[in-house]
């Protein structure tokens, strides 16, 4: 799920099992695809829908110093534009009305705003037009399971918010299976998104297998990670690579068709994309440490199966490599 030139490594972490609805929505993911929809949220609750369909409101109110904080910019227009792919459940996915985008970052989007005393539309976006789009101006923020890399913060600036690692995942029958990770993929198949981590680990892995005189890796590139699960299912690429937690929340919700295998590697910061120059970075940072210090933070990736991701730290620009 992410640009080819100037890569956006995604990482994610691991999940708990949920419970029965999420199965629906995951049905209504597949089905959807990727619809243009779009959140606005306002005022002193966020409200937080949960996997299973629930909602649970936790009150966050205007910082009256932090809104002091936002460019006149942002504060005139009131509103602000975030971008998200919404392919990558449980993080950010299309929910079980088939349009509104649901999940941790829309969310987080929403409870940043409101602290900072703005309105937010969360709204879809191909991934790897996100950062060109945050950078042009065309959004405010980018909020999508963006890896804060230093190649990265060349374009845009980041707030750092989570941390996440990269999983492998295959068909329970038939797949297969690996006991660590990149290295055993020589002369087999792998499904990536594109423009995403996986996509250049897998193409650099393949480079190394021709190196050693071993066999290429075969690599299906999908538009998205749900075009991804599904060319796994129908066997267009024996392993898929996503984020922990999204291979997870694959492994948990396909009723056992989907397991995952081999190791996770390189765990590192999300960050949210912020425009250079903009003067966003500050108040951003300056929200997140109060959710993380009122408990919406907590209770907000808690709410989506993250809470092993959270961080104590979050830092502009902090990328770690």
């Amino acid at each position: 799920m992410r640009s080819p030139v100037e890569v956006i490594k995604t990482r994610r972490q691991e999940i708990v099992s949920p419970v029965g609805p999420v199965l629906l929505v995951l049905v209504v993911v597949l089905a959807a695809g990727c619809g243009s929809s779009s959140n606005e949220a306002s005022g002193t609750t966020t409200r937080t829908v949960t996997a299973s369909g629930g909602t649970a409101s936790t009150t966050t109110a205007v910082d009256t110093k932090i809104a002091a904080e936002v460019p006149a910019a942002i504060k005139s227009k009131g509103t602000l534009i975030v971008a998200t792919n919404p392919h990558y459940a449980p993080n950010e996915f299309i929910g079980s009305d088939a349009k509104t985008i649901v999940g941790m970052d829309p969310d987080l989007a929403k409870a940043l705003a409101t602290v900072m005393g703005l309105k937010v539309k969360v709204v879809s976006a191909s991934f790897k037009s996100i950062i060109p789009g945050v950078s042009s101006g065309k959004f405010d923020l980018g909020m999508s399971s963006i890896t804060d890399t230093r190649q990265r913060e060349k374009a845009v600036d980041f707030v750092t918010y989570f941390k996440a690692g990269t999983s492998f995942f295959t068909n329970a029958t038939g797949g297969l299976q690996i006991q660590k990770g990149l290295t055993e993929l020589c002369g087999h198949s792998v499904a990536v998104g594109s423009g995403t981590t996986g996509h250049e680990d897998a193409t650099n892995q393949s480079a190394k297998c021709k190196s050693a005189g071993k066999k290429p890796i075969k690599i299906f590139v999908y538009p998205n990670q749900t075009a991804v699960s599904l060319g796994v299912k129908k066997g267009l690429g024996q392993i898929g690579i996503a984020d922990q937690p999204v291979a997870a929340y694959l492994s948990v919700i396909s009723k056992g068709h989907f397991i995952l295998t081999g190791t996770p590697y390189n765990v590192a910061p999300y960050g949210i994309a912020i425009p250079k120059g903009s003067g966003m970075a500050k108040p951003v940072l300056d929200a997140l440490k109060v959710l993380m210090a009122n408990g919406t933070y907590k209770a907000i990736l808690t709410r989506w199966y993250g809470s092993t991701g959270a961080i104590t730290n979050p830092q502009i620009n902090g990328a770690i490599f």
